[in-house]
């Protein structure tokens, strides 16, 4: 997956906050009225600091047969294969950002498809959305978030070596809809307990 792995872990983890980015006075943690979970409450001007899943945009780019993947030179899980994939960025749809997150990471241009696969991460607070996607042309490369891109046969996808469960499901639920002949929308949820630092 894309984006800035410090950005990454600050979503991941439960940090306080400590002053409003409105009018820099300091904020209490506390349950406003009329909501039922505890937010981040500025004393001065009263802003509500609200902290919301991230969605994480991504395809399936297949050309002749064979998936298009990528090696992680970033962390999280630096040198493990995944699907192009990244955060979306405001003033796009889950379509542009898939496309722009395979532009970036493949170096690959795609026709974006069906809505294949959800995955919700609720570890780190995300929700992975995944697309079927055609490559435009065979043309591939590793972009500035990977080491390395490869068009791969189902039979030679590193298994063992895949970044993220959400990757795992997506792959196996294709490849399982490739051999029926027809395509349909699949979701998950993966709970994993935090680790105690």
């Amino acid at each position: 997956m894309g984006g800035v792995a410090s950005l990454a872990g600050a979503f991941r983890e439960n940090i306080t906050m400590n002053y409003c980015s409105q009018c820099g006075q300091p904020v209490s943690l506390l349950v406003p009225e009329g909501d039922t979970l505890p937010r981040h409450v500025c004393t001065g001007c009263g802003t509500i600091h609200y902290r919301n899943p991230l969605i994480v945009v991504g395809a399936i780019p297949v050309w002749e047969g064979k998936i298009l993947l990528c090696r992680r030179s970033i962390e999280p899980r630096k040198g493990y294969w995944t699907l192009p994939a990244g955060f979306m960025e405001n003033d796009e749809s889950m379509q542009e950002g898939a496309a722009r997150e395979t532009r970036e990471e493949a170096l690959a241009d795609i026709e974006v498809g069906e809505l294949f696969a959800t995955v919700n991460v609720i570890h780190v607070n995300q929700v992975h959305i995944m697309f079927l996607a055609r490559m435009l042309s065979p043309e591939h490369g590793p972009g500035e978030e990977s080491l390395e891109s490869e068009l791969l046969l189902p039979a030679d996808i590193p298994w063992a070596d895949l970044a993220f469960p959400s990757i795992s499901f997506t792959l196996e639920r294709y490849l399982q809809d490739l051999e029926r002949g027809s395509f349909g929308l699949h979701t998950t949820t993966i709970r994993r307990r935090r680790s105690k630092g």
